[in-house]
C-alpha cells in the first residue's frame, strides 16, 4: 500500500526543483497533489511531468487574495487537505553593505511571510489532522556571507514548526521543516549570471559539504514523503536536516 494514500496535498512553488520532485513524488505515493504558482507555461509543463492526480492553480504566494482562490478551489475540488507544502521561495545574495529594502521586503515577503497565510489560510481545511511541512534550508543554522535575509527567512520556518506544533497539538496536526543543503535545482542556476558563475558557486559549496556532491531534487522528495506520511508519526517540531552534513560540521 503506498504510504499517501488518497490524501491530498497542497504545495507551493510546485512547479519546478525541490517542490516538482515532491509532487512527483506524492502522486506516486498515492495523493492527489493541488500545486501553484506565478507562471502558467512553468505549470502547464509541471502537469505534464507529474502526469496524474494534479491541479495546478496559477496563483501568487505573496498575495492575500490568490491564497483566498487557491483555498476555495481546493475547498469546492477536494473538501479536505491532509498535508500542506511550503516549498515557494527565493535567494539573492547581498551582503549586508549592499543590500536594499526593496531585497529585504522581497525575500522576506516570499520567504517567510507567506507561508504563515498559507497555513492559516488551509488550517480550517485540515479536519482529519495530517502534515505541515515548511521547506527551510540548512543555511538556517550556518552563516555564509551574502545570504543575510535568506538565512533569516529559513530560520523563521524553523521558529514556525516549533511554535505551531505545540499551537496545533490538540487538532492532530504534526508541523516540522525540512532544511535541504545544496540541491541541483533551478534556483541555484539562479545565483549566477553566467556558467562560469554557477560553476564558481557549486565548487564553492562543494568544499564545504562533507558528502562531496549536491543533492537531487528527488532526494529532498524522499524525506518530505516521510514528514508527510505516518512514517514519521512520532515526529513533530522537529527539524529533518537533509543536507549532505553541510550544516553539520
Amino acid at each position: 500500500m503506498s504510504s499517501l494514500n488518497d490524501k491530498i496535498a497542497v504545495i507551493s512553488g510546485g512547479t519546478t526543483g525541490i517542490g516538482l520532485a515532491i509532487a512527483r513524488r506524492f502522486v506516486a505515493e498515492g495523493a492527489h497533489v493541488v500545486i501553484f504558482g506565478r507562471r502558467q507555461a512553468q505549470l502547464d509543463e509541471a502537469v505534464e511531468r507529474i502526469g496524474r492526480n494534479v491541479t495546478a492553480i496559477q496563483a501568487d504566494a505573496t498575495k492575500l487574495d490568490d491564497l483566498d482562490r487557491v483555498v476555495a478551489a481546493v475547498k469546492r475540488e477536494r473538501g479536505v487537505v491532509d498535508i500542506v507544502v511550503s516549498n515557494a521561495a527565493l535567494v539573492e545574495q547581498a551582503s549586508i553593505d549592499t543590500l536594499t529594502p526593496e531585497h529585504f521586503d522581497r525575500t522576506f515577503d516570499l520567504n517567510a511571510r507567506s507561508p504563515v497565510f498559507l497555513v492559516q489560510k488551509l488550517l480550517p481545511l485540515m479536519t482529519r489532522g495530517g502534515s505541515i511541512v515548511l521547506v527551510s534550508s540548512a543555511m538556517h543554522v550556518m552563516g555564509i556571507p551574502g545570504h543575510t535575509t535568506y538565512a533569516a527567512t529559513k530560520a523563521a520556518l524553523r521558529s514556525y514548526a516549533r511554535t505551531w506544533a505545540a499551537e496545533f497539538k490538540d487538532r492532530g496536526i504534526r508541523v516540522n521543516t525540512l532544511s535541504p543543503g545544496v540541491t541541483d535545482t533551478p534556483m541555484l542556476d539562479s545565483q549566477g549570471t553566467t556558467p562560469e558563475d554557477r560553476e564558481a558557486l557549486v565548487k564553492m559549496y562543494l568544499s564545504m559539504i562533507p558528502i562531496r556532491r549536491l543533492a537531487q531534487p528527488d532526494e529532498m522528495a524522499n524525506a518530505a514523503v516521510f514528514l508527510a506520511s505516518d512514517q514519521s508519526s512520532y515526529m513533530t517540531g522537529a527539524d529533518l536536516m537533509h543536507d549532505g552534513g553541510v550544516g553539520q560540521v
